[in-house]
This record gives C-alpha cells, structure tokens and sequence, in this order.
C-alpha cells in the first residue's frame, strides 16, 4: 500500500540532510536469471516427487504454500519498511539539528532502503513461483484474506483484497501500490457441465468475452469475487494471463444470507464502466438489476455456455 521509498523520500521535507546513496543495491540479491532457474528446479523437482504417488492429490495444495513462502517473506519486508518509514517522518518532524539526529535519521533511512530491496527480491521470487503455479494448475495463485502486490513491476499482476482498494478510495488518495484503471466488476457461479467439451467451450467463452471488454477497456482493472472456483476462478486465470490487475471482494461470513447482497454493494461502490455477468444464483441476477438502475453497462453472458441469452431467444423465437 506503499509508494516507493525514494518518492516518499522526495516529499518530505529533509532540509540540509543529505540522502546518500543505499547501503545495498540490486547487486547485492540473486540475479533474475538465477532466481528463475532455481524456482523451476524446486518447483519441478516438488512434483515429480509427488506425482504417481497419494501424495498427488495434495499437489495444488503443496504448490500454494510454496508460493506463499516468497510471499509472507515479502509482506514482513514490507512491514519493516513501513514502520521504518514512519520512524523517518516522525524525526524528521522532530528535527532538532544535532549529530545524534542526523545519526539516527540516517540508520532509519539506510534500515527502509534495505526492507525495501529484499521485499522486491522477495516478490520477484514469488511472481516467478505464481506463473509455474498457474502453468501446473491452471488458475491464478492468490494469497488468503490478503493483497498480493507487485512493486517492481508496475502492478501488472497486482491482485488487490476489496477492503484495502475501499480503504485508500475512503482516505481520498490513491497509494501507488494499488492498481489504477478504470474499474469492470465480473460475477459468476459454479456451474456443472455436461461434458469436458462444453467446460471447455464455457471457459473459452469467458476469456473471449473479457478479451473483447479489454478492447474497449485497455486500462481495465477486473473486479471480482476472489472464488477459487467456477467463473471467477477463471476470470482470474485470464487477468493473470494478460497482466490485468485484479480487485477481489470476498464474502464477509458474518454476515450470513445477506453476505452475497453487501459483497454486490461494495463491488458496485467502484463505480465499474461494465458488469460482465455469467450464469449464477439470486444474488448475481440482484448485481445485474442495481447496476442497471445504475446506468451501468452490463455485459449479459448468463445464456447457455456463457452466451448472450438475446441471442438465444433470437433462434428459439
């Protein structure tokens, strides 16, 4: 939820302090080429291990913690950043020109430039540990009941909890480490097919609906229900493919039946450009009607397969 430490570095007021240069650099962290390697030599070894084996239904299982070890290791980096860099603020604003100041400014700047390279080594790690992830397993790898940001890389493959992209929207200011674009809410359930053959055609269908909103939206940010399962499981696969940042907003349990209705309210508080909507239950068909009460362009693909259901009628009719 942070920008880099450099740009907030250059809003603050440091007077006569001189900012040196950081006590590490990119050098001093594996090289991308060798992180690479290394994932995909762990990674592939992990699951020829465990393949023919009873250990195999386990995989995706195994597949995710793995991911998730880069990842807790980059959020605690983040959270010694972000408490370093409000130790910098709070000395700066009690600045009082003496060399024991200056020295202690110093150590707490020196301290976050350092969290804030191992958090994007970290990262880099994991980001290479996702994409094996959703090659072995077909969807995107996503963190529980957390965001999953991507600071070295612009956010590209950003995948940003509902509640901190609300939270930043209330505090009237954007924070560099949210995903910024224009807002396409996506709703679907789980659904059973017939067949592989109509599974296939149901998912080609959403990909090829979302490519054609990208079209019109090329700065789109998905929005969607974070299910690790059915259409938004999915959907979220596409936006990781194509490098689209995602907002999920997961269903608060404690609200019981009236959970489906609050997660539709704060998915359309965004104010999305469209509604992509595929087949699901009553609550879906309720985000469809407020968002065309709305005046919000809903993107109908709850026919057969993920079809348009006009089209539908037009040949039955």
């Amino acid at each position: 939820m942070h920008s880099s430490f450099a740009d907030q570095l250059a809003g603050l007021d440091l007077a006569s302090f001189s900012v040196g240069p950081a006590p590490v650099s990119t050098s001093d962290f594996p090289v991308r080429d060798a992180v690479v390697q290394t994932v995909e030599a762990v990674w592939s070894d992990l699951f020829a291990m465990v393949t023919g084996t009873a250990l195999e239904a386990d995989a995706e299982d195994l597949g995710w913690a793995l991911v998730n070890i880069f990842h807790r290791a980059a959020t605690r980096k983040g959270s010694a950043l972000d408490q370093a860099t409000d130790e910098v603020r709070a000395l700066i604003a009690t600045a009082d020109g003496s060399e024991v100041h200056a020295y202690d400014l110093e150590t707490q700047v020196e301290r976050a430039q350092c969290a804030e390279q191992a958090m994007l080594a970290f990262e880099e790690m994991r980001e290479v540990a996702a994409s094996l992830y959703l090659n072995e397993f077909g969807s995107s790898w996503r963190p529980v009941s957390s965001s999953r940001f991507n600071h070295g890389a612009m956010l590209t493959s950003a995948l940003v909890e509902g509640r901190d992209f609300l939270r930043a929207r209330a505090e009237a200011k954007r924070k560099a480490a949210l995903p910024e674009g224009s807002p396409v809410v996506f709703a679907g359930g789980r659904t059973r097919h017939a067949s592989e053959a109509d599974a296939l055609t149901f998912a080609e269908n959403v990909w090829a609906t979302l490519d054609k909103v990208r079209d019109r939206v090329p700065d789109m940010v998905l929005i969607h229900g974070g299910d690790t399962k059915g259409a938004d499981r999915l959907a979220a696969s596409w936006a990781e493919r194509r490098s689209i940042p995602q907002v999920t907003f997961s269903l608060d349990l404690r609200l019981g039946a009236r959970a489906g209705f609050k997660r539709n309210e704060r998915m359309l508080s965004v104010d999305p450009r469209y509604v992509v909507a595929f087949p699901g239950n009553g609550v879906l068909e309720r985000l469809v009607i407020e968002a065309k009460a709305r005046r919000i362009t809903v993107v109908d693909r709850r026919g057969p397969l993920g079809t348009n259901p006009k089209n539908v009628a037009a040949h039955t009719g």
